[in-house]
């Protein structure tokens, strides 16, 4: 039995993994190292490091979630367990957190930082995929069957934007919209669950306005609105908020096809700012060329294409909504990582996955990729071996054919 499921591991989702995790510790430490030398006053492979630490972390978590069965993540004692972490670890960051970009969004616990939002994530995508997957004979029900789920959803949102970190609850809100989307739920329900969502952010974001201390200026705050008018024309604005960007471009437009050479990039030199989190990707650009980008994006996709197909292929309500989720998880990620770098949409300040420097990032990621290896074996695990148990005779019969026809070659040779 324990032969027969690691034998069904889908194993180049382990191999995408693990090629993704460490190139992003090799970048991290090419990207990082005059930051912290000339802003930190640390050695040049701090960052490194501390990346790579997170990846041995992360990659003994990822070894835990393939091998626990995911059927048990569904059970009501496993779904309140995940919703009193998440919940605790959400208010703990409201009082405890500690400030950093203008946002406490972070926990201090010794030399590690903690962040809790990255977690509701995972923590969102499991509780969703498992109360859907109960509800799913009366998912069109709205008392019963949508509104509990929505509004642990809402709830968890709402606190992620009062840290403030509004890139973080929207997609959060993106991934369990995906969730929801993949529940089977009818068209016409949908339809009526956007309605009712939109006016319920539209209600807690009003209460963000009248009740919270500065609501107004923290959402719309002058750091916010000047990523807008960069966004719109970052050569205007190079002075300040554009700077960002214009780095990016001259960093991608540097790099050409196979890049200037690993550790060369003149960007890092001070001239775009944290090189090693969320412009990581201009920075392999620049010293990696597109051959570099191409390896990133190629590695991100397969992942994301890899886990839709297996959340279609799986015959379990629970396992389909999980693989959706994680893989949806991650390309909302990517786009808006990719999206901001690039100026196709705003800098919205949202890691690389796998790759950018962030130790709750990586272990969050390694965690949901354990979860969806786990799923993906028992996908295939059921398409292998369940069959065959479940028609002994026709795979007898199958046998007893080969057999025959493998006799009868014999002796027409021997003819």
């Amino acid at each position: 039995m324990l032969r027969r499921m690691f034998k069904s591991y889908d194993y180049s989702l382990l191999v995408t993994y693990l090629l993704l995790g460490i190139f992003g510790v090799v970048m991290v430490y090419s990207a990082g190292m005059v930051y912290a030398v000339e802003i930190l006053d640390q050695p040049s492979d701090f960052f490194y490091r501390l990346q790579l630490r997170n990846l041995i972390i992360g990659f003994i978590g990822f070894s835990l979630m393939a091998l626990i069965p995911y059927k048990l993540y569904r059970e009501k004692f496993m779904m309140v367990l995940i919703l009193i972490v998440m919940f605790t670890l959400l208010g703990a960051v409201q009082i405890f957190g500690a400030n950093i970009n203008n946002a406490q969004s972070w926990l201090q616990i010794g030399s590690f930082q903690l962040q809790p939002s990255e977690f509701a994530k995972l923590g969102i995508i499991v509780y969703l995929s498992a109360i859907y997957a109960k509800k799913y004979a009366y998912i069109d029900e709205f008392n019963r069957g949508v509104m509990p789920p929505l509004t642990i959803l809402i709830v968890t949102c709402f606190m992620v934007a009062l840290e403030p970190d509004f890139g973080t609850a929207a997609i959060i809100f993106c991934i369990g919209m995906s969730v929801i989307i993949s529940s089977g739920m009818r068209l016409k329900s949908m339809l009526k669950l956007a309605a009712i969502g939109a006016a319920i952010v539209a209600f807690l974001s009003s209460l963000l306005f009248l009740f919270q201390k500065d609501g107004f200026d923290k959402i719309f705050s002058e750091e916010r609105l000047g990523r807008i008018a960069a966004y719109t024309d970052p050569f205007a604005h190079i002075s300040d908020n554009g700077w960002q960007l214009v780095g990016s471009y001259y960093a991608i437009g540097n790099g050409g096809l196979w890049g200037i050479g690993l550790g060369q990039s003149i960007q890092k030199l001070g001239y775009l700012p944290e090189p090693h989190t969320d412009f990581i990707m201009a920075i392999i650009a620049e010293e990696l060329g597109i051959a570099g980008v191409g390896f990133v994006v190629i590695g991100l996709a397969y992942i994301v294409l890899r886990g839709i197909t297996i959340g279609i292929k799986s015959r379990d309500r629970f396992g389909k909504m999980l693989a959706i989720g994680i893989s949806s998880m991650i390309g909302i990620q990517t786009f808006i990582n990719l999206g901001g770098m690039s100026g196709v949409i705003p800098i919205t300040g949202v890691p690389l996955p796998f790759i950018s420097y962030g130790g709750s990032s990586l272990i969050l990621l390694s965690l949901a990729m354990g979860l969806l290896l786990n799923v993906s074996m028992f996908v295939k695990y059921e398409d292998r071996y369940r069959n065959a148990e479940q028609n002994p005779t026709s795979s007898v019969q199958t046998a007893n054919y080969q057999a025959a026809a493998s006799k009868q070659h014999r002796k027409t040779n021997r003819g």
